[in-house]
């Protein structure tokens, strides 16, 4: 058994963590911007998601059996929401159109607080994941030891 075999629990929770603390930073800056009438682009603030993709290592494991093939997830884009803005009739706004109707971000709180439950949820299985395999790496050591 090579040494990154053993390993391999904890480096998978390692990107599991990883992606997970992106997806909190980017809930965190739609919720930051929420009623952000103004964007460097122009016009209101687009929400943005993170999308992840599941990493396969291709590598051979002993006597030639393929590997696990388990590696992971990392974060392939960060992307755009291209829903509706959210349209308030506001006719002393100064980003109000001839009709006094502003658009807001397409940002709902309560989605954001669920996606920011969820990735933080999913952030802590991880972490206990890795607890997990280091005390199960500690008690064989312990075994070996004894």
């Amino acid at each position: 058994m090579a040494f990154d075999d053993v390993l391999a629990a904890t480096n998978i929770s390692g990107t599991g963590m990883a992606a997970e603390r992106l997806r909190m930073e980017v809930v965190a800056n739609n919720i930051a911007n929420a009623f952000s009438t103004r964007s460097p682009n122009g016009g209101p603030f687009r929400r943005q998601d993170v999308v992840f993709a599941a990493v396969l290592n291709n590598k051979l494991g002993g006597l030639g059996r393929p590997g696990s093939g388990l590696g992971g997830v990392e974060v392939t884009d960060v992307v755009e929401d291209q829903s509706e803005f959210i349209r308030v009739h506001e006719p002393g706004h100064p980003d109000a159109d001839a009709d006094g109707m502003v658009s807001y971000p397409n940002v709902h709180l309560e989605v954001e607080m669920t996606n920011l439950i969820t990735a933080s949820r999913a952030y802590e299985a991880n972490v206990n994941a890795a607890k997990t395999q280091q005390r199960m790496m500690e008690q064989s050591l312990a075994l070996i030891r004894a």
